[in-house]
């Protein structure tokens, strides 16, 4: 005895089916959706008001000091590797467009020429650094928060800041380099501040942290024994 075929009645709509599997309802680790848009555009707004205060030349160096760096490094702290990455990117695509979000009210392609051209540049390599040093963290803890923005936004941006400037402004490197040593107390400090943000933002809304390796899942924020 066989079954009888099931035909569908005219006009009735065919039953939904459900997929299974182990990518059902997983989202890849590039994945922008509109929560993540938004994030990109509000990190990318951040850094460009960071530039508001202005900048600060200290003892004839050519690029300036400011609070943007600051920007750049909580983009990879909360956002990760890729996003952070993304809302730079969106930051610089403004910058080089004309707009005046650099600090000083700069903008305009003119800044990818010139003595900070490697420091900005440095905000994309240093964002995705910090970001994936982040992603990889089991726990969110200050430390180690905090060594992923002193090796991505500091030492990255720096490895790519002093040799542009050097070149563009024909001070030896060693030179350069020394100069830049200014730069250093300022972004120690950013860095710590980076550090302490991002924990708090974690502890306080855990879902804001969602990074390529856990999208979608919050990551936990470790607590020092007392």
């Amino acid at each position: 005895m066989t079954d009888a075929p099931t035909t569908a009645t005219p006009g009735t709509p065919a039953p939904a089916t459900q997929t299974t599997g182990p990518g059902a309802g997983r989202r890849g680790p590039l994945a922008l959706d509109a929560g993540d848009a938004a994030r990109v555009a509000t990190f990318a707004a951040l850094i460009a008001a960071l530039g508001m205060p202005g900048s600060i030349a200290l003892f004839g160096n050519a690029v300036p000091i400011t609070l943007q760096t600051l920007g750049v490094m909580l983009a990879g702290t909360i956002l990760g590797a890729w996003r952070g990455t993304l809302a730079v990117a969106t930051f610089l695509a403004l910058a080089a467009a004309g707009l005046p979000v650099l600090a000083g009210g700069r903008g305009g392609l003119g800044a990818f020429v010139g003595p900070s051209a490697g420091y900005l540049l440095g905000f994309l390599a240093g964002a995705a650094v910090v970001g994936w040093l982040v992603d990889r963290l089991r726990r969110v803890t200050f430390g180690g928060v905090l060594v992923a923005c002193l090796v991505g936004g500091v030492a990255v941006v720096y490895a790519c800041g002093v040799p542009v400037q050097s070149a563009v402004t024909g001070v030896p490197l060693a030179t350069t380099a020394q100069l830049s040593l200014v730069f250093l107390p300022g972004d120690v400090l950013k860095a710590l501040a980076a550090a302490a943000i991002t924990v708090g933002v974690v502890r306080a809304y855990p879902a804001a942290r969602r990074s390529g390796r856990s999208a979608g899942r919050p990551m936990a924020v470790g607590r020092t024994a007392s």
